[in-house]
């Protein structure tokens, strides 16, 4: 997924309040990213919006945050 499709799929999640979708594309966008200042911005939306949803993935989200603190 190119840049500019991901961003429009985020405002389309937004849009929609797809909370699922948010988190993996948020996600998404982390890998993404090409500095740990994105990727930290990113990452950390997925994980609040897994907070909010209750998503399994928070764990690994919150793991990935504490591994980028580790850089």
């Amino acid at each position: 997924m190119t840049r500019e499709e991901l961003d429009a799929a985020l405002l389309a999640a937004h849009a929609a309040g797809n909370r699922a979708a948010l988190i993996e594309l948020y996600r998404q966008a982390s890998e993404a990213a090409e500095t740990d200042q994105a990727r930290a911005f990113y990452l950390t939306h997925a994980y609040v919006f897994a907070l909010e949803a209750g998503a399994p993935e928070a764990d690994a989200l919150r793991d990935g945050l504490r591994a980028l603190k580790a850089i």
